[in-house]
């Protein structure tokens, strides 16, 4: 179980480390307990940043971590979002990417590789960027793709801190949200370890809220 759960440790120390997240007001949305499997929702802030949402979900066999983090609006900078999702010891998906908040908007980033071509639920593009990083690899090899994690988000910090954002209008990040509402497939997951009622919130009013 230790393993499982402090899977993406690294990943989540890199990203604290370089976007400097700290907690906000009430930043415990949820720690829930259901079918040998638990989860916890909380979110973050710094000064350029609306917020960072993130999930952690565990049991015996996976551990996923999903973080989207929210820019302050008014300069036309994309979200950053990461699906760090270990199934088992042979199952692991890893995706990051800079996530555009307007619709039918290819977003790139000179320098990064470049998605490499059709994804199930991840279309460049479509809130997608060209350079959407997709690895897939076993729980051993989880920390080989840090170091790529650690160039996105440095590039995503320099973003922020060069456009140095202000606005608060959450507006912006309606179409990407109604989007992800859509396309997210955790729904029937969560239902069968904690029920629809908190399935549906969790997906609402938490993961998608702007929707």
């Amino acid at each position: 179980m230790y393993k499982r759960q402090n899977l993406w440790k690294s990943y989540k120390d890199v990203l604290f480390d370089t976007i400097s997240l700290h907690n906000g007001v009430d930043s415990v949305w949820a720690q829930w307990e259901g079918k040998g499997t638990s989860l916890t929702a909380k979110t973050y802030t710094n000064e350029n940043i609306i917020k960072s949402r993130e999930v952690e979900i565990w049991n015996e066999k996976s551990c996923i971590y999903n973080n989207i983090i929210y820019p302050k609006t008014g300069s036309n900078l994309p979200c950053f979002g990461m699906d760090l999702m270990g199934f088992n010891d042979k199952r692991v998906i890893i995706v990051f990417d800079f996530q555009h908040p307007t619709e039918n908007y290819l977003f790139s980033v000179e320098g990064l590789p470049k998605g490499r071509g059709d994804y199930r639920f991840f279309e460049p593009g479509n809130h997608f960027s060209e350079n959407i990083y997709i690895q897939y690899c076993t729980m051993d090899e989880v920390d080989e793709h840090l170091e790529m994690f650690t160039t996105y988000l440095t590039k995503y910090k320099n973003m922020l801190e060069c456009e140095k954002p202000t606005g608060t209008d959450t507006s912006v990040y309606k179409d990407f949200d109604a989007y992800m509402t859509k396309l997210d497939p955790v729904g029937g997951y969560l239902t069968g370890k904690f029920g629809k009622e908190k399935a549906e919130s969790l997906v609402n009013d938490f993961l998608f809220c702007y929707d």
